[in-house]
């Protein structure tokens, strides 16, 4: 089990409270507004953020002309698909239900990870992967009954999350000997482009001028969620065992939950709060420290 240090403490309750308060956010930067235009205008902003981060802490840029390859198959995996896909999911989905939908990521990483990467789990590991996968089951009670009318969201946000879980794997992986913050920069700047090219295909006939609500879930995403979040996250994955990694942010969507029946007026029901329980088991399964072994004093 694989022991935090503090800096991963800090970046993970950050993380988490960036990300998890963004699915509300999200849902109101698409209301009214094309969904792949927004995601494009925040990553318009973002990215220069996190290249002055790069420029400010003195990491390089260069990734060497070998791996480009390499970068792009994980920008395909970790970002173009997952970031198409789960915000045009967010504007048919209720913020909070997206959200867990989106992090069912962890369980489908913890399995592609002990089925196709060779990853050993515990047992208490997997105990963490089905207490998880219960309160998925749990706050999706009541999307159940909904996905004969929309069944187009749930099945993007499935798909996204898979994707992305399949990423994570990937660059846990990458033999790629540069910073993962280069890593996380040109990524984002290849998903900006793919966006942009995206919602001009798909949105140019839609476009309208971003109302106030619209500016600020823009500009949150931009500095927060593609300026920090995203780099935080790249480093986790590569820095942490890969069920550490994932199932360490269960606590996102119950976040996103409750913040989007605060904000956004989106009812709780007594299988949202079983499923916190859940979320809290699951994580402490995963990071909860082993007991030392015991030395044997006998000399047996």
């Amino acid at each position: 089990m694989h022991k935090l240090t503090p800096t991963q403490w800090t970046l993970l309750v950050l993380l988490t409270l960036v990300w998890g308060i963004n699915w509300p956010i999200m849902k109101l930067g698409v209301t009214g507004f094309p969904p792949l235009t927004f995601r494009s205008l925040c990553l318009w902003l973002g990215t220069p953020v996190l290249g002055l981060a790069l420029v400010a802490m003195k990491v390089p840029f260069r990734i060497p002309r070998a791996h480009w390859r390499e970068l792009l198959v994980l920008a395909v995996f970790n970002m173009f698909i997952w970031h198409a896909l789960i915000i045009i999911a967010v504007q048919s989905l209720s913020s909070g239900r997206a959200a867990i939908l989106g992090y069912t990521m962890p369980m489908f990483s913890a399995l592609l990870g002990a089925w196709f990467f060779g990853d050993q789990l515990a047992k208490r590991s997997w105990a963490g992967v089905a207490a998880a996968s219960l309160g998925v089951v749990l706050l999706l009670w009541h999307e159940l009954s909904n996905l004969s009318g929309r069944p187009t969201g749930v099945l993007l946000a499935l798909a996204a999350a898979s994707t992305w879980a399949l990423g994570t794997q990937m660059l846990r992986r990458t033999p790629m000997p540069v910073p993962t913050l280069a890593i996380s920069f040109w990524m984002t700047l290849m998903t900006t482009g793919v966006m942009t090219m995206l919602a001009l295909v798909f949105e140019s006939d839609q476009w309208v001028v971003p109302t106030p609500s619209n500016w600020f879930a823009i500009v949150f995403n931009a500095v927060l969620v593609f300026g920090f979040a995203h780099a935080a996250w790249f480093y986790l994955a590569r820095s942490l065992q890969p069920v550490a990694s994932t199932l360490s942010v269960m606590l996102i969507p119950v976040l996103g939950v409750f913040s989007g029946a605060v904000w956004l007026g989106e009812v709780l029901h007594w299988q949202d709060w079983a499923a916190v329980a859940l979320m809290v088991a699951s994580i402490a399964c995963v990071l909860w420290p082993k007991k030392p072994a015991k030395l044997d004093v006998t000399g047996a």
